[in-house]
C-alpha cells in the first residue's frame, strides 16, 4: 500500500510538471511513468542500492524541509493569504456534517502518527548501532512530519476559498488529482523554486520512501517464513509478487486506495502501538506511554471501520459506542496479558 500510494503521487506530479512546460506523447502519459516507477522499485527492491541511493537521502530530506519553510514564508508573506484563526472555526463547518471523529484523525493520518513509519523498523534496526538510537530516529521524524503536516494544512485553509464550511477552491484544484495542488501551492508561494523543490521534496522523497517499503516488507516476509535472501532465486521469490500486488493496486481509484491507506496506517499504528507496550512491559519499563496512545488508536480505527462509506457504512450512533467499547476490550486484553506469569 506504501508502495503504490508513493508510486501513483510522484507519477501525477511528473506528468503535471511535464505538462506545464508542453511536453506531450508518451512522456505525458502517467501509466508510463508509473510503470517506469515500478520498475525502479523492482531494482531496488531486489538489489539493495543503499551504498549509492542513501548516500543522498540526507539532501532530499533537506529539500522537503526548505520546501515546508517556504510555503509558510510565501504565505505569511503574502497579504492574499490568511490562516484562519482557529478558535473562531473551532466548530463542524462541514456542510453535511460529516462527523470530526474520528474521520479528522484519519485524515491527518502521517501527520500525527503513523503506523507505516514502523515498517522502516527492519531496516532501521540493521543500521542502528543502538536502541537508544531509535528515540531520535522515529520521534524526531514523526515531530518533523507533523510540522510540515500542520504548513500543508495551513497552506489549504489560506490560499483556497471556503464556501458554506467546504474548501471550494482546494476541491476544484484537487480534482485534477493531489499533484495538481501541490504544484499550485509551490508555485503561488514560492515561483519557479517552488517547482524545483516540489519535484525533489514531493517527487524523489516519496519514491524513496516506496523503494524502502517495497525492500522493508521483502524483509519481514523472510523473516516471517525463513526465506534466506543471499541467493537472487530466493528473492525474486518475494520480489516479483510484492510488485505484482503493487502494480494491480496502482490502477485502483486512487482517492479510494488513498482512504484505505490512511486507515490502515492509523490502523497499523494501532498494532504496533500495542506490540511496543507488551515489549516495554517485558522489559519492566513504563509501558503507559504507549499503551495510553494504543488505546486511543483503537479507538480511532474502529470508529471508522464502523463509520466510514468504504467501510461498514453505519450510522455513528453506532460506530461511536462500538468504537470506544472495542478500544476498552483491547486495553482489559492487554493489562490481563501483563497479569500472566512471564515465562523465564
Amino acid at each position: 500500500m506504501v508502495g503504490t500510494v508513493f508510486a501513483v503521487g510522484p507519477a501525477g506530479l511528473i506528468v503535471t510538471l511535464l505538462g506545464n512546460k508542453g511536453v506531450t506523447g508518451a512522456l505525458a502519459n502517467p501509466e508510463v511513468w508509473l510503470w517506469i516507477i515500478l520498475a525502479y522499485y523492482f531494482v531496488a527492491t531486489f538489489i539493495s542500492i543503499d551504498k549509492i541511493i542513501g548516500r543522498i537521502y540526507p539532501l532530499f530530506g533537506i529539500c522537503l524541509i526548505v520546501m515546508a519553510v517556504g510555503v509558510i514564508v510565501g504565505i505569511f508573506t503574502n497579504p492574499n493569504y490568511t490562516i484562519p484563526e482557529i478558535w473562531t472555526h473551532f466548530t463542524n463547518m462541514h456542510p453535511v456534517g460529516k462527523p470530526i471523529w474520528s474521520f479528522m484523525f484519519i485524515t491527518v493520518a502521517c501527520g500525527a502518527i503513523s503506523g507505516f513509519h514502523s515498517t522502516q523498523s527492519p531496516l532501521m534496526a540493521r543500521c542502528m548501532k543502538s536502541e537508544k538510537q531509535g528515540h531520535f530516529v522515529f520521534y524526531g521524524a514523526m515531530v518533523a512530519e507533523g510540522v510540515i503536516a500542520l504548513i500543508w494544512a495551513a497552506a489549504g485553509c489560506s490560499i483556497y476559498k471556503i464556501t458554506g464550511g467546504l474548501s471550494t477552491g482546494l476541491n476544484d484544484i484537487l480534482a485534477n488529482g493531489q499533484s495538481s495542488a501541490i504544484y499550485d501551492v509551490c508555485i503561488k508561494t514560492m515561483g519557479g523554486v517552488g517547482v524545483a523543490l516540489a519535484m525533489i521534496g514531493v517527487i524523489v522523497c516519496p519514491i524513496t520512501s516506496g523503494d524502502t517499503a517495497f525492500r522493508s516488507a521483502r524483509l519481514v516476509l523472510a523473516d516471517w517464513f525463513k526465506v534466506d535472501q543471499n541467493k537472487m532465486q530466493k528473492r525474486l521469490m518475494l520480489c516479483v509478487p510484492l510488485l505484482a500486488v503493487g502494480a494491480f493496486v496502482g490502477h485502483l481509484d486512487y482517492a479510494i486506495v488513498w482512504r484505505y491507506f490512511s486507515w490502515t496506517n492509523q490502523t497499523l499504528a494501532m498494532i504496533v502501538l500495542w506490540t511496543a507496550s507488551m515489549y516495554l512491559f517485558r522489559e519492566k519499563k513504563n509501558y503507559w506511554i504507549t499503551a495510553v496512545p494504543a488505546t486511543f488508536m483503537s479507538a480511532v480505527s474502529m470508529t471508522y471501520f464502523f463509520c466510514a462509506e468504504e467501510c461498514l457504512g453505519l450510522s455513528t450512533k453506532v460506530a461511536y459506542p462500538v468504537g470506544i467499547i472495542l478500544a476498552a476490550a483491547f486495553l482489559g486484553i492487554f493489562i490481563h496479558a501483563t497479569k500472566k506469569p512471564m515465562k523465564a
